[in-house]
């Protein structure tokens, strides 16, 4: 059985008696956004080159769908995220009413990231354990970018990368596919009316 791979393996569960950082309410559970910068939500991804692979992470507001930050990076690390708040918040200056929500990655929980947040007196929020559903609408935006972009260029470097992929978010998803949908949503009501 073991040669023909036959053989049952059992997942042993991860167990840490204290966690490396702490786990933050979800505070995006029940909260429906009435206009911009009540809610934003982040996500991390990757994305394959020739020579392996380099990392998005990306906030988007949850209520216009706008992108507000984003940085590309060889490492997955807290300083990817924090480029990306810090492009967020240089872009919007929010309020202090904002919940910023996220999966529990250390990336998020990290000393560096949450003093950026706490500095900006934004609220921190984390989905459950393993439940992508609760950032659905960044998880969404990352699988048009990778269908609309990643998936039909074959980039040679991570600045070919980063171009390309700046160019999708701030031109095309930003404005003109926003603008698109802003456009049906205004026709439909009409009709509807």
């Amino acid at each position: 059985m073991r040669a023909d791979s036959l053989l049952c393996l059992r997942r042993l569960k991860a167990w840490r008696k204290y966690p490396a950082h702490p786990v933050y309410p979800n505070l995006a559970a029940e909260f429906q956004p009435t206009s911009i910068d009540q809610l934003w939500v982040a996500e991390l991804t990757y994305i394959r080159l020739h020579w392996g692979f380099v990392y998005l992470a990306v906030i988007m507001d949850a209520f216009s769908r706008r992108s507000l930050g984003w940085a590309l990076g060889e490492y997955l690390d807290a300083e990817l995220t924090v480029l990306a708040l810090r492009m967020a918040v240089h872009r919007r200056r929010p309020a202090s009413d904002l919940i910023h929500h996220s999966d529990r990655g250390v990336q998020y929980a990290s000393n560096q990231y949450v003093a950026l947040l706490r500095e900006h007196e934004i609220q921190i929020s984390m989905s459950r354990a393993g439940n992508p559903y609760d950032n659905g609408a960044c998880e969404r935006f990352i699988k048009t970018l990778k269908r609309n972009e990643i998936y039909l260029r074959d980039y040679e470097d991570i600045d070919d990368a980063r171009r390309h992929i700046g160019r999708f978010i701030d031109d095309t998803y930003n404005h003109k596919r926003l603008l698109r949908s802003a456009i049906c949503l205004q026709r439909s009501s009409k009709r509807n009316s």
